[in-house]
């Protein structure tokens, strides 16, 4: 096992460094001189050049990706453009931030998807199961940023298609607690927003996945001894069924961290994502290499997670 992650955690290296050229190089296509937009409208040339050379940017493109790479490795991702503040100082304020929506959407899907795809597999080809799978398809079809906007509109605005919003649900959805243990409150409808997607895929999985394995003959037979039906669903079934979907939730958790870009940016939380995105307006491009290198390396990390767990839910399963 500890062989397995050690040469996992090698072969991270070289995506690492493809991602970084690949963030580098989109940088330069980016229209816009981040010179002129830390000198701002009106200034010189003079200033603007001597930015330029204070920055490095009149360097060579591989001397500019080498300097960055030589400090990357080191911890350094350089400094802000805009603020002038280390990208790693800049980053750890949002980090948590992100991560917390990210994991909180994470169990939302998990919760929703597994309960909605083991009741569909069940009661496969009946009504329920075609309602559940219509619904699952609405989740895979509806945009974030729609059924974010959507959901200001109905709940933090008030709005509600169907009447008056209940004040006990008001008063949840406005509270604004601070803090790791209570912050969950406000991270309602941006959790919601970023998780049906996941949820609705994990249940199509979940379905599919359960309906494979209830076919299977050691299923006939736990059921021909007479063993009860809950324990041939969940002890028997469901364990065998979850190693694809533990794949899709890895894969899900890391869709949340790219995707929480356009949902802090319509919540107008303060997490990574949006800090992408001011980046990007601004052409702070440290900051933009740097936060998709962070979100980088937590996907692969989280995709490696998600391989050791496989020994665990089969142990026939060998990872070397």
């Amino acid at each position: 096992m500890i062989k397995y992650i050690i040469r996992r955690l090698l072969q991270t290296i070289p995506v690492l460094i493809g991602v970084s050229i690949l963030v580098f190089s989109l940088m330069f296509l980016i229209p816009g001189d981040p010179a002129q937009v830390m000198a701002g409208e009106g200034a010189s040339q003079q200033t603007i050049d001597n930015i330029r050379e204070k920055l490095g940017l009149n360097d060579p493109a591989y001397v500019q990706y080498g300097r960055f790479l030589n400090n990357a490795i080191q911890g350094d991702l350089g400094k802000s453009i805009r603020s002038g503040r280390p990208v790693m100082d800049e980053i750890k304020i949002r980090f948590w931030t992100t991560v917390e929506l990210s994991i909180y959407s994470t169990i939302l899907a998990v919760f929703l998807g597994l309960i909605a795809g083991i009741i569909s597999a069940v009661r496969h080809y009946t009504f329920t199961d075609i309602a559940i799978m219509i619904i699952a398809l609405f989740g895979l079809s509806m945009p974030n940023f729609w059924l974010g906007l959507m959901l200001i509109q109905w709940f933090a605005l008030g709005n509600l298609p169907f009447g008056d919003m209940p004040p006990w649900l008001l008063e949840i959805i406005h509270m604004r607690p601070s803090g790791w243990g209570e912050s969950w409150r406000q991270m309602i409808l941006p959790v919601i927003t970023l998780g049906t997607g996941g949820a609705a895929i994990i249940a199509r999985m979940t379905r599919s996945s359960m309906l494979e394995v209830i076919e299977q003959d050691y299923i006939r037979t736990a059921r021909a001894k007479g063993v009860s039906e809950r324990i041939v669903i969940y002890r028997h079934a469901l364990k065998n069924a979850l190693i694809p979907v533990v794949t899709v939730i890895g894969l899900e958790f890391g869709a949340f961290l790219g995707g929480a870009v356009l949902t802090e940016t319509i919540f107008a939380i303060n997490g990574m994502g949006r800090l992408t995105i001011d980046a990007i307006r601004q052409r702070d491009f440290p900051i933009v290499q740097g936060t998709v290198l962070v979100i980088s390396l937590l996907f692969v990390l989280v995709n490696l997670l998600v391989d050791i767990s496989y020994k665990f839910l089969n142990k026939r399963i060998d990872l070397n």
